[in-house]
Protein backbone atom coordinates (compact mmCIF):
# COMPACT_ATOMS: atom_id res chain seq x y z
CA UNK A 1 0.00 0.00 0.00
CA UNK A 2 1.49 3.35 -1.21
CA UNK A 3 0.13 6.25 0.48
CA UNK A 4 1.46 10.28 0.08
CA UNK A 5 1.59 12.47 2.83
CA UNK A 6 1.71 16.23 3.22
CA UNK A 7 2.31 17.97 6.34
CA UNK A 8 4.47 19.01 8.92
CA UNK A 9 7.51 18.00 10.15
CA UNK A 10 8.75 19.80 13.67
CA UNK A 11 10.48 18.85 16.75
CA UNK A 12 8.67 18.85 19.89
CA UNK A 13 10.18 20.43 23.51
CA UNK A 14 7.67 17.95 25.66
CA UNK A 15 8.08 19.77 29.45
CA UNK A 16 6.06 16.83 31.81
CA UNK A 17 4.93 18.11 34.92
CA UNK A 18 2.46 17.12 37.72
CA UNK A 19 -0.08 19.76 37.03
CA UNK A 20 -0.40 22.09 33.52
CA UNK A 21 -0.05 25.63 34.10
CA UNK A 22 -3.15 27.96 34.25
CA UNK A 23 -3.41 31.60 32.78
CA UNK A 24 -0.58 33.44 34.21
CA UNK A 25 0.87 30.28 36.35
CA UNK A 26 4.40 29.37 36.79
CA UNK A 27 4.66 25.50 37.32
CA UNK A 28 8.05 23.78 38.44
CA UNK A 29 9.29 20.54 38.80
CA UNK A 30 9.18 19.72 35.04
CA UNK A 31 11.81 17.41 32.74
CA UNK A 32 12.56 18.11 29.12
CA UNK A 33 12.96 15.92 26.35
CA UNK A 34 12.98 16.35 22.73
CA UNK A 35 11.30 14.34 20.22
CA UNK A 36 10.40 14.30 16.80
CA UNK A 37 7.16 15.51 15.93
CA UNK A 38 4.70 17.45 13.40
CA UNK A 39 1.13 15.83 12.52
CA UNK A 40 2.16 14.60 8.88
CA UNK A 41 5.89 13.55 9.87
CA UNK A 42 3.51 11.51 12.87
CA UNK A 43 0.83 10.47 10.33
CA UNK A 44 3.22 9.29 7.92
CA UNK A 45 5.19 7.67 10.43
CA UNK A 46 2.61 5.99 11.70
CA UNK A 47 1.28 4.16 8.70
CA UNK A 48 4.55 3.24 7.77
CA UNK A 49 4.75 1.71 10.91
CA UNK A 50 1.58 -0.61 10.45
CA UNK A 51 3.07 -1.48 7.02
CA UNK A 52 2.27 1.27 4.37
CA UNK A 53 4.90 2.31 1.79
CA UNK A 54 4.68 5.90 3.05
CA UNK A 55 6.31 8.95 0.77
CA UNK A 56 6.41 12.75 2.94
CA UNK A 57 6.33 15.53 0.80
CA UNK A 58 7.34 18.55 3.17
CA UNK A 59 10.38 21.00 4.41
CA UNK A 60 12.70 21.49 7.43
CA UNK A 61 15.14 24.31 8.17
CA UNK A 62 19.06 24.04 7.69
CA UNK A 63 19.67 23.65 11.18
CA UNK A 64 20.79 20.82 13.49
CA UNK A 65 17.14 20.63 14.70
CA UNK A 66 16.05 19.22 11.07
CA UNK A 67 18.37 15.75 12.08
CA UNK A 68 16.90 15.33 14.87
CA UNK A 69 13.03 16.08 13.32
CA UNK A 70 14.17 13.22 10.63
CA UNK A 71 16.02 10.77 12.65
CA UNK A 72 13.02 8.21 12.94
CA UNK A 73 11.51 9.34 9.57
CA UNK A 74 14.68 8.22 8.25
CA UNK A 75 15.22 5.07 10.35
CA UNK A 76 11.41 3.60 9.13
CA UNK A 77 12.77 4.02 5.87
CA UNK A 78 10.30 6.59 4.44
CA UNK A 79 10.90 7.89 1.25
CA UNK A 80 11.55 11.58 1.72
CA UNK A 81 12.52 12.55 -1.68
CA UNK A 82 10.08 15.39 -1.12
CA UNK A 83 11.28 17.11 1.73
CA UNK A 84 12.68 20.28 0.71
CA UNK A 85 15.60 22.12 3.21
CA UNK A 86 14.59 26.10 3.42
CA UNK A 87 17.62 28.15 3.56
CA UNK A 88 15.69 31.21 5.34
CA UNK A 89 13.13 29.44 8.17
CA UNK A 90 13.97 26.98 10.74
CA UNK A 91 12.66 23.27 11.02
CA UNK A 92 9.22 23.85 12.90
CA UNK A 93 8.90 23.63 16.42
CA UNK A 94 5.90 22.38 18.97
CA UNK A 95 6.56 23.31 22.91
CA UNK A 96 4.28 20.83 24.47
CA UNK A 97 3.27 20.86 28.06
CA UNK A 98 1.91 17.54 29.82
CA UNK A 99 0.51 16.37 33.07
CA UNK A 100 0.69 13.09 34.82
CA UNK A 101 -2.59 11.79 33.56
CA UNK A 102 -1.37 12.60 29.90
CA UNK A 103 -3.24 15.79 29.09
CA UNK A 104 -1.30 18.07 27.21
CA UNK A 105 -0.85 21.84 25.74
CA UNK A 106 0.42 22.31 22.56
CA UNK A 107 2.11 25.89 20.82
CA UNK A 108 3.36 25.51 17.33
CA UNK A 109 6.03 27.68 15.79
CA UNK A 110 5.59 26.78 11.73
CA UNK A 111 9.14 27.86 10.96
CA UNK A 112 9.95 26.39 7.64
CA UNK A 113 6.42 24.14 7.17
CA UNK A 114 4.67 27.50 6.11
CA UNK A 115 7.47 27.61 3.23
CA UNK A 116 5.52 24.53 1.91
CA UNK A 117 3.92 25.98 -1.30
CA UNK A 118 1.99 24.59 -4.02
CA UNK A 119 5.34 24.96 -5.75
CA UNK A 120 6.37 22.10 -3.69
CA UNK A 121 3.81 19.25 -4.96
CA UNK A 122 3.40 17.27 -7.99
CA UNK A 123 1.22 17.94 -10.72
CA UNK A 124 -0.79 14.64 -9.91
CA UNK A 125 -0.97 12.78 -6.45
CA UNK A 126 -1.69 9.25 -7.72
CA UNK A 127 -1.72 7.16 -4.61
CA UNK A 128 -3.94 7.70 -1.55
CA UNK A 129 -3.34 11.40 -0.04
CA UNK A 130 -3.15 12.63 3.92
CA UNK A 131 -3.35 15.58 4.73
CA UNK A 132 -3.66 18.20 8.09
CA UNK A 133 -3.71 22.06 8.01
CA UNK A 134 -0.37 22.61 10.13
CA UNK A 135 0.48 24.02 6.33
CA UNK A 136 -0.59 27.12 4.43
CA UNK A 137 -4.52 26.07 3.64
CA UNK A 138 -3.38 27.00 -0.14
CA UNK A 139 -1.18 24.01 -0.18
CA UNK A 140 -3.72 21.87 1.79
CA UNK A 141 -6.19 22.29 -1.19
CA UNK A 142 -3.94 22.41 -4.05
CA UNK A 143 -2.88 18.88 -2.82
CA UNK A 144 -6.47 17.46 -2.73
CA UNK A 145 -6.89 18.96 -5.88
CA UNK A 146 -4.33 17.43 -7.20
CA UNK A 147 -5.22 13.96 -5.63
CA UNK A 148 -6.97 11.16 -8.12
CA UNK A 149 -7.42 8.57 -5.59
CA UNK A 150 -8.29 8.41 -2.16
CA UNK A 151 -7.97 11.60 0.12
CA UNK A 152 -8.29 12.21 4.32
CA UNK A 153 -8.74 15.39 5.23
CA UNK A 154 -7.34 15.91 9.21
CA UNK A 155 -9.05 18.79 10.10
CA UNK A 156 -6.94 19.73 12.70
CA UNK A 157 -5.93 22.52 14.04
CA UNK A 158 -9.19 23.56 13.03
CA UNK A 159 -9.06 26.57 10.40
CA UNK A 160 -11.17 27.73 7.79
CA UNK A 161 -11.29 25.47 4.43
CA UNK A 162 -12.77 26.25 0.74
CA UNK A 163 -15.90 23.88 0.58
CA UNK A 164 -14.55 22.10 -2.29
CA UNK A 165 -11.81 20.64 0.09
CA UNK A 166 -14.77 19.23 2.10
CA UNK A 167 -16.74 17.66 -0.55
CA UNK A 168 -13.59 16.24 -1.76
CA UNK A 169 -12.21 14.49 0.75
CA UNK A 170 -13.38 11.11 0.80
CA UNK A 171 -12.44 11.28 4.73
CA UNK A 172 -12.50 13.62 6.79
CA UNK A 173 -11.50 13.39 10.95
CA UNK A 174 -12.02 15.85 13.85
CA UNK A 175 -11.53 15.58 17.50
CA UNK A 176 -14.64 16.86 19.26
CA UNK A 177 -13.50 20.68 19.43
CA UNK A 178 -12.78 20.33 15.67
CA UNK A 179 -16.28 18.78 15.18
CA UNK A 180 -17.59 21.94 17.14
CA UNK A 181 -15.85 24.07 14.99
CA UNK A 182 -17.16 23.12 11.40
CA UNK A 183 -20.78 21.42 12.39
CA UNK A 184 -23.19 20.69 9.69
CA UNK A 185 -20.07 21.86 7.20
CA UNK A 186 -18.50 18.23 7.88
CA UNK A 187 -21.73 16.27 6.46
CA UNK A 188 -22.09 17.89 3.49
CA UNK A 189 -20.09 16.04 0.96
CA UNK A 190 -20.27 12.23 0.85
CA UNK A 191 -17.57 11.19 2.22
CA UNK A 192 -17.13 9.17 5.81
CA UNK A 193 -16.79 11.77 9.01
CA UNK A 194 -14.79 10.35 11.68
CA UNK A 195 -15.12 12.22 15.01
CA UNK A 196 -12.46 10.91 17.84
CA UNK A 197 -13.83 11.79 21.28
CA UNK A 198 -10.43 10.40 23.15
CA UNK A 199 -11.02 7.61 26.04
CA UNK A 200 -14.51 7.24 24.49
CA UNK A 201 -13.44 6.12 21.36
CA UNK A 202 -14.58 7.09 17.85
CA UNK A 203 -18.00 7.57 15.60
CA UNK A 204 -17.97 7.52 12.23
CA UNK A 205 -20.80 9.39 10.35
CA UNK A 206 -21.60 9.34 6.58
CA UNK A 207 -24.05 11.99 5.12
CA UNK A 208 -24.65 12.86 8.81
CA UNK A 209 -25.84 9.31 10.03
CA UNK A 210 -23.87 7.13 11.86
CA UNK A 211 -22.55 4.11 10.68
CA UNK A 212 -20.19 2.82 13.52
CA UNK A 213 -18.33 3.57 16.44
CA UNK A 214 -15.89 2.09 18.50
CA UNK A 215 -14.36 1.91 21.91
CA UNK A 216 -10.63 2.31 22.44
CA UNK A 217 -9.17 -0.50 25.51
CA UNK A 218 -8.16 0.98 28.66
CA UNK A 219 -4.90 2.35 29.00
CA UNK A 220 -2.77 4.07 31.60
CA UNK A 221 -2.03 7.15 29.70
CA UNK A 222 1.34 8.63 29.68
CA UNK A 223 1.13 11.58 27.03
CA UNK A 224 -1.62 11.94 24.33
CA UNK A 225 0.69 14.28 22.20
CA UNK A 226 0.26 11.60 19.30
CA UNK A 227 -2.58 9.33 19.77
CA UNK A 228 -4.53 11.12 17.59
CA UNK A 229 -1.90 10.69 14.68
CA UNK A 230 -1.48 7.15 15.32
CA UNK A 231 -5.65 6.76 14.68
CA UNK A 232 -5.17 8.98 11.23
CA UNK A 233 -2.69 6.32 10.40
CA UNK A 234 -4.10 3.75 11.44
CA UNK A 235 -7.23 4.45 10.09
CA UNK A 236 -6.36 5.60 6.78
CA UNK A 237 -4.55 2.19 6.29
CA UNK A 238 -7.09 0.00 7.58
CA UNK A 239 -10.12 1.37 4.92
CA UNK A 240 -7.60 1.34 2.28
CA UNK A 241 -6.74 -2.26 3.00
CA UNK A 242 -10.55 -3.07 2.90
CA UNK A 243 -11.32 -3.23 6.23
CA UNK A 244 -15.01 -3.13 7.03
CA UNK A 245 -15.84 0.42 8.73
CA UNK A 246 -16.17 -0.69 12.12
CA UNK A 247 -12.96 -3.20 12.09
CA UNK A 248 -11.52 -0.47 10.83
CA UNK A 249 -12.11 1.78 13.47
CA UNK A 250 -11.65 -0.21 16.53
CA UNK A 251 -8.11 -0.79 15.04
CA UNK A 252 -7.54 2.84 14.61
CA UNK A 253 -8.87 3.41 18.14
CA UNK A 254 -6.51 0.78 19.20
CA UNK A 255 -4.14 2.43 17.79
CA UNK A 256 -4.47 5.56 19.17
CA UNK A 257 -4.39 4.09 23.06
CA UNK A 258 -1.37 2.28 22.16
CA UNK A 259 0.54 5.44 21.32
CA UNK A 260 -1.05 7.65 24.69
CA UNK A 261 1.12 4.54 26.63
CA UNK A 262 4.21 5.97 25.87
CA UNK A 263 6.12 9.74 25.71
CA UNK A 264 6.96 11.52 22.96
CA UNK A 265 4.62 12.16 19.29
CA UNK A 266 6.17 9.71 16.83
CA UNK A 267 8.75 7.07 19.74
CA UNK A 268 5.16 6.55 20.82
CA UNK A 269 3.63 5.42 17.43
CA UNK A 270 2.81 1.28 17.81
CA UNK A 271 3.43 -1.44 15.31
CA UNK A 272 0.83 -3.72 13.93
CA UNK A 273 1.62 -6.07 16.61
CA UNK A 274 0.61 -3.84 19.04
CA UNK A 275 -2.34 -2.62 17.89
CA UNK A 276 -3.73 -6.06 16.48
CA UNK A 277 -3.05 -7.28 20.32
CA UNK A 278 -5.32 -4.70 21.56
CA UNK A 279 -8.44 -4.12 19.49
CA UNK A 280 -11.95 -3.99 21.18
CA UNK A 281 -14.32 -6.18 18.77
CA UNK A 282 -17.82 -5.36 18.97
Amino acid sequence: MKITVVGSINLDFVATAGLLPRAGETVTGATLARHPGGKGANQALAARKLGADVALIGRVGDDEMSSAAMALLIAHGLDLTGVDTDLAEPTGVALIAVDQTGENQIVVCAGANHGVTPEHLPARIDCPLIVQLELPIATVEAAVDRATGFVCVNLAPAAPVSDQLLRRADLLIVNETEAAFYGDLLHRGGGRVVVTQGARGAIMYQRGAEVARAAPPRVTAIDTTGAGDAFVGAICLALLEGMEVGDALAFACAAGAVAATRPGAQPSLPTRAEVEGRIIRS
